[in-house]
């Protein structure tokens, strides 16, 4: 049962926003002026975001359900599949909903803002799951929600406003959607055929892919204007960022079509989907700190 929740939700792909939530915990915490205790902030941050995002991705599984049925692949995922009740994910829900608040207490005392804002988090995260209803835009606003890991991890380490995790934020912004419209490709007929919304359904894949990329160029351009608002990258931090820009020219190139016919390999979606953003997240996660050490 355990394991059947934990792949209900792509526990694994935690790994996506989590270093983005701790680099900039990190950062927060070296800006702090008279230093403080790091362990219950960080662990504050850590149950944070694993029950935030067990509670967006298990509501986004129920909110689709009945589509995730009509589509040949995602009609064996555990709602449509029958590997799981209805009942039993809304009750993983709401203890995940709870943990998410539960866990905004450990930042109390004195930060008094993760526990007033863990309710309007919830549901803008929460929302994501009907946007593909009713606008293309529901890539960047499943980028805005992920953007919220850096901001919030910010704030609950240090209340003082910066604007070094917005622009790490803007740069998560861009990165998520860029590989969310790539992902929605795979999809395309199957959302023509049911009218929802997306950035490939209005403009097909080929120039989605585009877009997408545009988008990855953006995340580079945040990421490397990250150091004149945060004064303490040096060197590690440009040399990382530089690998990141190779990894995502890469996922490029490996997702784009080999013929001008619109279509992409399901197989290298997956790669550029599954792995090489993970190494990007972990990646970034760790030149940002070996800088800040060193």
């Amino acid at each position: 049962m355990i394991r059947s929740f934990l792949e209900l939700i792509r526990f694994s792909h935690t790994l996506f926003v989590l270093p983005f939530a701790l680099l900039a915990a990190c950062m927060a915490y070296v800006e702090l002026k008279s230093g403080g205790p790091i362990f219950r902030p960080f662990l504050g941050v850590l149950l944070c975001m694993v029950f935030a995002r067990s509670t967006a991705m298990a509501f986004n599984r129920l909110a689709d359900r009945k589509i995730d049925a009509l589509n040949p692949r995602t009609a064996e995922r555990h709602l449509p599949g029958g590997r799981l009740s209805l009942r039993s994910v809304l009750v993983f829900i709401i203890v995940c909903a709870l943990g998410f608040v539960i866990s905004c207490t450990l930042f109390l005392p004195p930060n008094p803002i993760p526990i007033y804002c863990s309710i309007p988090v919830l549901v803008f995260l929460c929302g994501y799951s009907f946007a593909k209803h009713w606008t293309i835009a529901s890539h960047f606003w499943l980028g805005t929600a992920l953007m919220l890991a850096p901001l919030a991890a910010w704030v609950a380490v240090n209340p003082v406003f910066s604007w070094a995790p917005v622009v790490l934020g803007l740069a998560v912004l861009f990165w998520v959607a860029g590989f969310d419209i790539i992902y929605a490709c795979q999809d395309h007929d199957f959302d023509v055929k049911m009218r929802l919304k997306s950035v490939p359904v209005t403009f097909g894949i080929a120039k989605s892919l585009q877009i997408a990329a545009g988008c990855h160029a953006l995340t580079l351009v945040f990421l490397f204007l990250l150091p004149s608002v945060y004064g303490k990258f040096g060197l590690i931090y440009y040399g990382g960022v530089a690998l990141i820009a190779l990894l995502l020219i890469a996922e490029h190139l490996i997702i784009r079509p080999k013929r001008r016919e619109e279509n992409i390999d399901l197989n290298s979606v997956n790669l550029a989907f599954f792995h090489l953003n993970v190494i990007v997240s972990i990646g970034l996660l760790l030149v940002g700190v070996a800088d800040l050490l060193l």
